[in-house]
């Protein structure tokens, strides 16, 4: 059996994800938003198919690592490219996108694979080491980040003083890339899947080498537009927002959100074909990664420019941080799950979705 060729659509995708931009960057608007909404769909559903090609030529769990790092770089540079436009108002931006990207991730992700892979198969199984390897490193990276600075003396308030914040910048940087190297090399089987009976796409043939670069430069480009879509729709969203009387705070989570849609496609595709490990591998991993990254580039950008950095959280934040780190690690700390524990993951994310709208 040949290996499957691209489809025409997820090629045509992110050409006119990348034309429709360009006429919001020339000034179209109006009922222009429409489309480029459309268009930011499209190309998520594009980025997520052409993630899966890749994954399924260099297997797993490199296949997951590389959509986690590839739209967790393009996140970090947007973020950057805002907080250098926007200046020292822009302090907190960072805290809030990440503190948003893992409560999606935590609570909306895992919880929506959890309850959609236990209502289809009632009990879904996966490789503990590797799971308990995620959770340890995120917990840690997390408190440090946005908790440990609340309670620090050099600098008072929510901040870290310019010696903290550089050390807490390679601390971040030397657990992701230990966790990077535990997952790609030393003990690759932890994050290896169990293969699911039945499951076609694991059985099929993989593409070819020409195949899988196409594939890849598209991913990057379906990202590249996902990001940048957002981004242009963002000042219409923010309007709507306001005239709505919502809290700003609801602006970072609908970005992130919007960020982050490839690997929760991703996942919750795994999950629905019983992979149950190469879902919470994408999860988890992009929730490593978009703390592990964005953290120390952000970190450099205040040094370089002065700018005071906000990244702690504040109390009734820090509570839903520390109560979801222990909810999942209580949940995913058998090796099995069933729908009880979306369920609850899912009641965490509704409840932070409220009170970001009803503080």
């Amino acid at each position: 059996m040949a290996p499957p060729l691209l489809p025409l659509w997820s090629i045509v995708t992110p050409v006119i994800g990348w034309l429709l931009l360009a006429g919001a960057w020339v000034g179209l608007g109006g009922a222009y938003v429409f489309l480029l909404a459309m268009a930011l769909f499209a190309c998520v559903l594009g980025a997520v198919h052409h993630a899966e090609v890749v994954a399924h030529r260099i297997g797993e769990p490199y296949g997951t690592l590389v959509l986690a790092v590839a739209i967790t770089v393009i996140e970090v540079a947007l973020i950057v490219s805002l907080m250098l436009a926007g200046g020292p108002t822009t302090s907190a931006l960072a805290r809030d996108t990440v503190f948003a990207a893992v409560m999606i991730i935590l609570n909306g992700i895992v919880g929506l694979c959890l309850l959609v892979g236990g209502s289809r198969f009632k009990e879904q199984t996966f490789g503990l080491y590797g799971v308990s390897a995620s959770l340890a490193t995120l917990a840690a990276i997390a408190v440090l980040t946005m908790v440990l600075p609340n309670f620090t003396v050099s600098t008072p308030g929510p901040f870290y003083s310019p010696r903290q914040l550089g050390f807490i910048a390679i601390v971040s940087l030397v657990l992701y890339g230990t966790f990077v190297l535990v997952q790609a090399v030393r003990h690759r089987d932890y994050f290896l899947p169990i293969e699911a009976a039945g499951d076609e796409e694991a059985h099929a043939p993989p593409p070819t080498v020409g195949t899988t670069a196409i594939a890849a430069a598209l991913m990057i480009a379906c990202l590249g537009a996902v990001v940048l879509l957002g981004k242009a729709s963002a000042p219409a969203l923010e309007r709507a927002i306001a005239s709505a009387g919502a809290p700003k705070a609801l602006v970072g989570i609908i970005v992130a959100g919007v960020v982050l849609l490839p690997e929760g496609l991703a996942a919750l595709r795994a999950a629905q074909a019983n992979r149950l490990q190469t879902s919470l591998n994408l999860a988890l991993g992009s929730a490593l990664a978009s703390i592990g990254l964005t953290i120390p580039a952000v970190a450099a950008v205040s040094l370089i420019t002065g700018w005071t950095l906000t990244l702690g959280l504040d109390g009734k934040a820090t509570v839903l941080l520390l109560l979801s780190l222990f909810v999942v690690t209580v949940s995913l700390g058998t090796g099995r799950t069933t729908v009880l524990q979306g369920t609850v993951h899912l009641v965490i994310f509704a409840v932070y979705l409220f009170t970001t709208i009803f503080p």
